[in-house]
């Protein structure tokens, strides 16, 4: 099992920045594929940006350029660096981790889809003011 908590939201103006975090906990979790995810009232749930075992990452192209996702293993922490915010990007922001198919839960091809992800966050909430 994998737990994980978010934190690190808040309110900010556009063109702010914000650092989200996720501590993980479960002893393999460092292996782990992870990603941040968002939600907007009235709106699917979204990738934002994932990061394989290998350290790859991938990004929605809304947030490329802006958006940093980052993991520091040793604390078993995953985060994402948000710079110049806009008020679209404003939602829910959940965390999750999946379980690679090779051995010892080693994930290679960093995901954006929320249903290949089984471990979620409770989530943080983010709000962009205009």
């Amino acid at each position: 099992q994998v737990q994980l908590v978010e934190s690190g939201g808040g309110s900010v103006q556009a063109g702010g920045s914000l650092r989200l975090s996720c501590a993980a906990s479960g002893a393999t979790s460092s292996r782990y594929c992870m990603g941040w995810f968002r939600q907007a009232p009235g709106k699917e749930r979204e990738g934002v940006a994932a990061l394989d075992s290998n350290g790859i990452t991938s990004y929605a192209d809304s947030v490329k350029g802006r958006f940093t996702i980052s993991r520091d293993n040793a604390k078993n922490t995953l985060y994402l660096q948000m710079n110049s915010l806009k008020p679209e990007d404003t939602a829910m922001y959940y965390c999750a981790a999946r379980r690679g198919a090779l051995p010892g839960g080693y994930c290679v091809t960093p995901r954006l889809e929320p249903w290949r992800y089984s471990y979620w966050g409770q989530g943080t909430q983010v709000t962009v003011s205009s």
